[in-house]
């Protein structure tokens, strides 16, 4: 059938919700989907207009009654009630056609009884009581929160706020800058916690309750110290040539050939205390709030820091724990991005862009070719002079490095413990052998006790080492620590100094430790055939 042919009344197509009063002129050239284009200032999309509006006939086309100079600036006007409410019952012809309101208004067209919902019953959920305006703060138009709310990173939302002035002009693109450091708030944000006024941001150290004194009564009984093995001329020759082994320049004829004069066996003793003691310091901390369960001071008193259980895993070693002090915590808007999520961007210092590396902002760049120069857009910035910021895909903002974008700070008080083992030594050692050469050899352990308190060493044989035992106790007091254990044990390490000739020379080595290492520093051949020392 021909478009600009009419169509007979048998084959009229229905126009009901289309244009109201009939059909469309004839010979309009017809809409997609079978129907007709909207005249001018009608409703778009082959859509009926929305309930109350024109009735009867089309839109006017010029200008609207009442309008000086034309169409409202808002459109036409919304159905239903006019703003503040009808004073009585609606006129007649408010509802579309002058007939009974649609299914779902007031019975009777009457004004809605005082805090009633449509349909007559209760208000819909989380609808404000009384159907009166939402309480201050409220979202405005009554709808849903925007997302990004407590517990969900930033989406949108407030316009991101930055600290400082922003550039005047584009600046350099620097991919390496860092971005800002996150901060610590404002000390003067947080809450009074009882027993935690003084506490900052930056630990310290809290001094143990007092304890009793741990030495109580006579010290235990303690058994005779055993002599050590000594070795034989044979030890004391496969030691040297294993020592000779192990430096390359070294040569081996001394060891074998050179004859021993003596073998003076001694001992070195090494007397060694730990003590294991804790510590704990208080401070405030945060971390972004992504929803986690808060334990704020409304479930109770924080307890002392001392009084929150905590043990050791293993004594003896050095530790360190991190815990939440109940009832502490509470959340705060971010200070770093004034809760919005995001910061200025750190390389382009919230401009969006930066100028290009390749022209250095000109938009252009010397071209060599053929012996001449030419001047030639730039490819990189398409002549712009100015990139789109890569860090910040141009919108001039970063993820707040403070709050993860979430927009809250959970703040509490950390407690930190540390579990710190205090080693002191004391070696005896009366021959020329360097003393802290026995630190890293094995002998034999002659005393070990492990109590609370230990008592200083009295029956040792070598009154040096009864010295250092009572000094070194002594000062061990930690006043910022609670001392929970210490261990004293004395080591005896054979020591032999070997005596012999080689070519009518006389020197001497060490031979020490079960190990059975060597210290030989006059050794005659310390340079081997062929090799020179600079």
């Amino acid at each position: 059938m021909s478009e600009k042919q009419p169509l007979s009344s048998s084959s009229q197509p229905n126009y009901s919700g289309g244009y109201p009063g009939g059909a469309p002129p004839g010979g309009a050239p017809q809409y997609p989907g079978g129907g007709y284009p909207a005249p001018q200032g009608a409703y778009q999309g082959g859509q009926p207009p929305p309930q109350g509006a024109y009735q009867g006939a089309p839109p006017p086309q010029g200008p609207a009654p009442g309008y000086p100079g034309g169409q409202p600036t808002q459109g036409y006007p919304q159905p239903g009630a006019p703003q503040g409410g009808y004073p009585s019952a609606p006129p007649a012809g408010a509802y579309p056609g002058g007939g009974v309101p649609p299914a779902g208004a007031y019975p009777g067209s009457g004004a809605p009884p005082a805090g009633a919902y449509p349909g007559g019953g209760a208000p819909p959920a989380g609808a404000y009581p009384g159907g009166g305006a939402p309480p201050a703060g409220a979202y405005p138009g009554g709808g849903a929160p925007p997302a990004g709310g407590p517990g969900a990173p930033a989406q949108g939302g407030a316009p991101p706020q930055y600290q400082g002035e922003m550039p005047g002009d584009d600046v350099d693109d620097n991919p390496n800058a860092v971005p800002q450091q996150a901060t610590a708030p404002p000390l003067e944000k947080m809450d009074n916690i009882g027993g935690y006024s003084n506490v900052g941001f930056g630990g310290a150290m809290l001094p143990p309750p007092s304890y009793d004194e741990a030495m109580k009564g006579p010290p235990p009984d303690r058994q005779n110290i055993s002599n050590v093995p000594t070795i034989t001329e044979q030890d004391a020759r496969e030691a040297l040539l294993k020592h000779v082994a192990e430096n390359c320049c070294y040569g081996k004829g001394a060891a074998e050939d050179l004859k021993y004069l003596d073998l003076k066996s001694t001992s070195a003793f090494h007397y060694t205390l730990e003590t294991f003691g804790e510590g704990r310091q208080t401070a405030w901390a945060y971390e972004p709030y992504t929803g986690q369960v808060i334990d704020g001071p409304m479930n109770g008193q924080a307890p002392g820091p001392w009084d929150i259980p905590a043990q050791a895993s293993a004594l003896f070693q050095n530790q360190k724990i991190d815990l939440e002090v109940p009832h502490t915590a509470s959340v705060k808007p971010c200070h770093t991005c004034f809760s919005s999520g995001f910061i200025r961007c750190h390389r382009c210092m919230g401009r969006g862009r930066v100028r290009c590396t390749w022209c250095h902002g000109s938009g252009h760049r010397t071209v060599h070719r053929g012996g001449d120069s030419h001047r030639e857009r730039c490819t990189w910035c398409h002549g712009n002079g100015r990139r789109r910021c890569d860090t910040c895909c141009g919108c001039g903002s970063v993820t707040c490095t403070s709050c993860a974008g979430y927009r809250q700070l959970k703040c509490y008080i950390k407690l930190t413990i540390l579990w710190t083992n205090h080693t002191v030594d004391h070696i005896v050692e009366r021959t020329p052998l360097p003393d802290h050469l026995i630190r890293g050899v094995s002998g034999q352990t002659a005393f070990e006790e492990t109590y609370p308190r230990v008592w200083p060493i009295q029956h040792f044989p070598d009154a040096e080492v009864n010295d250092a035992s009572r000094n070194l106790i002594q000062q061990q007091q930690y006043p910022t620590e609670r001392i929970l254990q210490q261990r004293h044990r004395v080591r005896i390490v054979p020591v032999t100094q070997c005596m012999y000739k080689w070519k009518n020379e006389e020197s001497d080595y060490f031979v020490y430790g079960f190990e059975h290492k060597v210290y030989a520093p006059n050794y005659p051949q310390q340079c081997c055939c062929g090799c020179s020392i600079l």
